[in-house]
């Protein structure tokens, strides 16, 4: 074979390399973008679909359906009445946690109304919720499940107790001012 030849297969090997090489340097900086922007939503993710692949393209296009949405902070005068009207919720809690707890979810899908977020599907409103809150996001998720068993009848005080606490800790985060964290990556 001609040394012309060799050098043309050597450069194309090269190129395969090179291509191989970044192939492998983006996905891993790509994974390493979603663990730290979604934090246990990533690994919780990973574990249910699987392989991290899998995973990956579910809180890829998660993103990429959050930035089609319009989400905004509430107004000082929403956030205002949000915050009264929690309170309120949480001081019946002592003498009616049954009920209290359901106020507490319809109180979290008015904010996130309000605010933009879908509210239709439960799931879906948890994987939006995902891209600006995905440190609490679980928290949404293990106080819905605990409505729905208590609408069943099986919650009992302290299942709802910690319902309630972790409607809190997402509802807190939906009344911060703060800009979500989709757009402040923009």
């Amino acid at each position: 074979m001609p040394t012309w030849a060799w050098i043309i297969i050597g450069v194309a090997a090269a190129i395969v390399v090179l291509a191989a090489i970044a192939a492998a340097w983006t996905r891993k900086r790509r994974s390493a973008g979603l663990q730290e922007r979604f934090g246990p939503e990533y690994e919780r993710t990973v574990a249910e679909r699987g392989k991290r692949g899998k995973a990956e393209g579910e809180l890829a296009e998660r993103e990429r359906k959050r930035e089609k949405l319009d989400i905004v902070p509430l107004s000082p005068e929403s956030r205002q009445k949000y915050g009264d009207t929690w309170r309120n919720v949480q001081a019946r809690f002592v003498d009616e946690p049954a009920g209290t707890v359901g106020d507490a979810d319809r109180l979290v899908t008015d904010v996130m109304r309000e605010r933009g977020y879908p509210i239709d599907d439960f799931d879906q409103r948890a994987a939006d919720v995902s891209v600006d809150h995905p440190e609490v996001v679980e928290n949404y998720r293990a106080a819905h499940a605990i409505y729905v068993t208590h609408e069943r009848g099986n919650a009992d005080t302290e299942n709802l107790r910690q319902a309630f606490v972790h409607y809190r800790a997402l509802f807190e985060e939906l009344l911060e001012e703060r800009v979500p964290a989709s757009q402040g990556a923009r």
